[in-house]
């Protein structure tokens, strides 16, 4: 909301409306909001004073009457200017008269040799390359038509330093890095639309190296379906700068918003174009404001089928496998659940990935009561799948071919159950593959036989496979299935299942031995994206119909198990004693009074593990939330937010990825690649924008040894291939590496 500006006038000042206020002195031209100065012009500077007067009418801050009396100007003159600032905007005030334009030295020209002499060319190279007059060429220079310095010579001329840098933005009056006063004023009072990118020349900005992931981030989607799910933020910082700059904290590893106060502000900002990043209070509004307004989820699934357009291919085979997500505020009791990694029941909440075969992520639904895998695959995975999965069989294809599947879905032993297996075959055509929960006995290791596989990830792996047919479940859950073996070197067996009408060869037991590529997902991002770490720190209420384990079912059922286990250990001694009943004569007594105790502690544990059992019987195991007491209610910890967090993440992983993938032949191995570019993104570089060529330079500076730089500068050759322009500018980015020479292409 914007702030109301108190009417206090500058001293000698004429009110030209009830928020703006002018000043002549010395010649010279000041406008104020309040007491404080916006603009100013020479008196004779006509150009300023018609754009300036112009754009204060089109923001309705003055009338035309008012600029007429007070200027003592002509009504139709400030109408003309009015025209031409709505048609032309600022720059139409500025732009030279239009004449015949030039025939020879075209603007294609200008550009073609202002690049040439970047590269260094002599007057003469450039002439006969562009096919002109070495004469024609000298006067366009010399009229400055035609800029002849180098970049080098260029950049060494510009660019602030970073000390330089640092001291300005510590003794600016609005706060630090707050160089721009007259765009922050205006945004505060509503008079303009928020601040626009604009870049300076800069040498050794911090954090420079992660402009080189803009590429990677816009085609994977971090700016598309924006207009349509989120609406323009007001004030200073608009919706585009928001959102790089988040997508540029999770690639720098700053890993919560809260972290950027430790950050030089006055740096990030020159990524992005505007004075200074955000404080942390003012980004939690924004982002607030995005998901209050905006349509997270949508924006969400939006960007997954986005990505499943991108590359069909890779949606055959889908990972799907829990995470759980801890949580130790003090908002509310979540539910416990086991967490597998460290081996304990904590409190938190379970979010469900899906995956391709390359471990990148597709969607993820966060579920605050855990249902378990299969229904949530059910109820929620599936449906979303099966319209969005593209190039899936029609109809008549399915019908033609008995053992064709829409998909393949591939999961851990929680989502073992041949009656699943058989829904999902014969209500939907899709195939499930997981690990065979009760294998029956070691095969012959004559059955197998050595297979050479081409993994998802290209590398080549030997494997001892073996096949059968295999009748599991029971009763009307019974399914044929195909059951594939892999035999290790030590003789181990490890048993994988499928549905037997999706006729899979031995070899597809790949895709499960593949999954390890969604574990080093969960790692990796809980590593270096901090994928658990709290984003919201609101709750919201859980429908009252929200079905949820029974505490006083959990309770008995726990005391249930407590109690077999042991009788288990009683009835374990009681079968060691009776085992050993030849004794000598002077043991005999001690041994039959050891077991007459054990026989008497096992009949009073059975009666109780009865009466427990009644109990447990007569309490449903899942109720409602509405059916809790009030002590045992609990609430969900606000989704959006998170979501939005997660979303953006995904994003910068899927580029990381994408990056990598694209320096692995210049360095062998995925990991090492990987860990250049966080390197990368952490590195300095300098920033030299042409305002003519509309090209920026980023000038990152080396890295630590020769073989990462000569990785680099082949990938920088890929990146300028690209033409990408920055977002919300007509600035074509150009990468090298600093003292570097080479122009765009």
């Amino acid at each position: 909301m914007p702030q109301t500006i108190l009417p206090f006038l500058h001293a000698g000042a004429n009110e030209l409306s009830e928020k703006i206020s002018v000043v002549n002195k010395d010649d010279t031209w000041f406008y104020f909001v309040g007491c404080f100065p916006i603009f100013q012009h020479d008196a004779d500077d006509l150009p300023s004073f018609r754009m300036f007067t112009s754009q204060l009418y089109c923001r309705g801050l003055c009338k035309q009457v008012d600029i007429a009396r007070t200027f003592g100007v002509t009504d139709i003159s400030v109408k003309r200017a009015v025209k031409k600032y709505v048609e032309g905007g600022i720059a139409a005030f500025y732009s030279p008269r239009k004449g015949r334009g030039p025939t020879v030295i075209t603007p294609e020209v200008v550009e073609d040799a202002e690049r040439l002499f970047a590269a260094d060319w002599k007057r003469t190279d450039v002439a006969e390359h562009l096919d002109i007059k070495y004469d024609t060429l000298s006067k366009a220079i010399s009229d400055g038509r035609v800029r002849e310095i180098n970049t080098q010579e260029q950049e060494s001329k510009e660019g602030t330093e970073k000390t330089d840098r640092d001291v300005e933005d510590a003794q600016a009056k609005m706060g630090t890095a707050c160089t721009r006063p007259v765009e922050r004023v205006l945004a505060a009072v509503g008079a303009s639309g928020g601040a626009t990118a604009s870049f300076e020349s800069c040498r050794s900005v911090d954090f420079g190296g992660v402009l080189c992931a803009l590429p990677a981030l816009i085609t994977n989607g971090l700016l598309e379906y924006l207009d349509s799910c989120f609406e323009e933020l007001s004030g200073y910082y608009q919706r585009l700068p928001i959102f790089l700059l988040l997508a540029f904290m999770a690639l720098c590893r700053i890993k919560c918003v809260e972290r950027l106060r430790f950050e030089p502000p006055g740096e990030l900002g020159k990524l992005i174009g505007l004075d200074r990043v955000p404080e942390v209070r003012c980004l939690r509004k924004k982002i607030t404001h995005l998901c209050d307004t905006g349509e997270v989820k949508k924006w969400h699934g939006l960007l997954s089928n986005h990505w499943m357009e991108q590359e069909p291919e890779l949606t055959g085979v889908l990972y799907v496998d829990g995470h759980v997500r801890t949580y130790h505020g003090a908002q509310t009791s979540l539910p416990r659940r086991y967490i597998a990694r460290q081996k304990l029941c904590l409190r938190g909440t379970t979010d469900y990935w899906v995956n391709d075969v390359r471990g990148r992520p597709f969607f993820v639904v966060s579920k605050p009561v855990d249902d378990g895998l299969l229904r949530t695959l059910r109820h929620q995975i599936v449906p979303q799948l099966l319209e969005d999965v593209p190039q899936q069989p029609s109809e008549e294809e399915l019908k033609k071919n008995a053992h064709l599947s829409r998909f393949i879905l591939v999961f851990d032993r929680e989502g073992y159950s041949p009656g699943f297996f058989k829904e999902m075959w014969q209500k939907h055509r899709i195939c499930c593959i997981t690990y065979h929960k009760h294998p029956k006995g070691k095969w012959p290791e004559e059955e197998f036989q050595e297979e050479k596989l081409q993994m998802p990830g290209g590398q080549m792996v030997r494997m001892k496979l073996a096949e059968r047919g295999s009748l599991i479940g029971s009763r009307e859950n019974m399914l044929w299935a195909c059951e594939m073996r892999k035999m290790t070197k030590s003789g181990t067996q490890t048993s994988v299942i499928s549905p037997g009408q999706a006729n899979l060869k031995p070899e597809d037991c790949k895709w499960l031995f593949s999954r390890w590529s969604q574990e080093n997902f969960f790692r990796y991002m809980m590593q270096e994206f901090a994928i658990d770490s709290l984003s919201e720190y609101g709750t919201v209420e859980l429908d009252d119909t929200q079905r949820v384990v029974n505490p006083r079912w959990r309770l008995l059922n726990s005391q249930y198990r407590s109690m077999r286990s042991r009788l288990d250990k009683s009835q374990h001694k009681f079968g060691s004693l009776h085992a050993n009943y030849r004794l000598k004569q002077k043991d005999y007594e001690d041994w039959k009074q050891r077991k007459a105790e054990l026989v008497e502690d096992i009949d009073h544990l059975e009666k109780e593990l009865a009466q427990l059992k009644e109990k447990r019987k007569g309490e449903s195991k899942h109720i409602t939330m509405g059916e809790l007491e009030k002590e045992d209610k609990f609430q969900q910890l606000a989704p959006t937010r998170k979501l939005l967090m997660d979303t953006i993440k995904m994003i910068a992983y899927r580029s990381e990825t994408a990056m990598a993938e694209s320096l692995k032949p210049y360095l062998g191995k995925e990991s090492d690649a990987r860990c250049l570019l966080k390197d990368l993104y952490r590195s300095q570089a300098d920033l030299y924008p042409d305002s003519v060529g509309k090209v920026l330079y980023v000038r990152v500076h080396h890295l630590a040894n020769r073989r990462s730089n000569k990785a680099m500068k082949r990938f920088f050759k890929d990146l300028n291939n690209t033409e990408m322009r920055y977002p919300g500018t007509k600035f074509r980015l150009h990468f090298s590496f600093a003292g570097s020479t080479d122009p765009p292409k």
